[in-house]
């Protein structure tokens, strides 16, 4: 086997509101491992650190880049790695394997491997983010004064 700092793996993520389930694949498809960490900021550095340890990390393919994810997105690409929006798990998969937070992550990782999941996660800091809190704003304003 290849040492590890030679050989490049991938990385999938299933992300929820407390926890992060993440799974990690050889560029050849073999899966290598996962776990869980809390979707905090130093659980983010856990799953980065603990990715990085087998090898040469290519690519990270994130569920909800827009919801739970988006945290974990931001830091990933702050840190350097390529991160890919894994839209939702697929149903073939889902349907043959079942439902489980190791079992999506490895498919998310496998759908970046196998180029299903390409679409890079808006990075929500340009113009189109600030009109959206502007208008959150206005809109939170306008019935603060309609109800006092």
């Amino acid at each position: 086997m290849a040492r590890t700092s030679s050989r490049r793996v991938i990385g999938g993520v299933d992300t929820h509101g407390q926890t992060h389930h993440a799974a990690v694949i050889l560029i050849i498809g073999r899966h290598v491992a996962d776990r869980e960490v809390p979707a905090t900021a130093c659980g983010y550095d856990q799953l980065l650190a603990w990715l990085r340890g087998f090898g040469r990390l290519v690519e990270v393919g994130v569920e909800g880049t827009g919801a739970y994810g988006a945290g974990l997105a931001r830091h990933l690409r702050g840190s350097g790695v390529r991160v890919v929006e894994v839209d939702r798990p697929d149903r073939k998969v889902r349907r043959s394997k079942g439902k489980s937070d190791p079992i999506d992550a490895y498919a998310a990782a496998e759908a970046v491997l196998a180029g299903r999941a390409r679409t890079t996660p808006k990075a929500r800091n340009g113009a189109v983010e600030s009109i959206r809190t502007l208008h959150t704003v206005r809109a939170s304003a306008i019935r603060m004064s309609v109800t006092t």
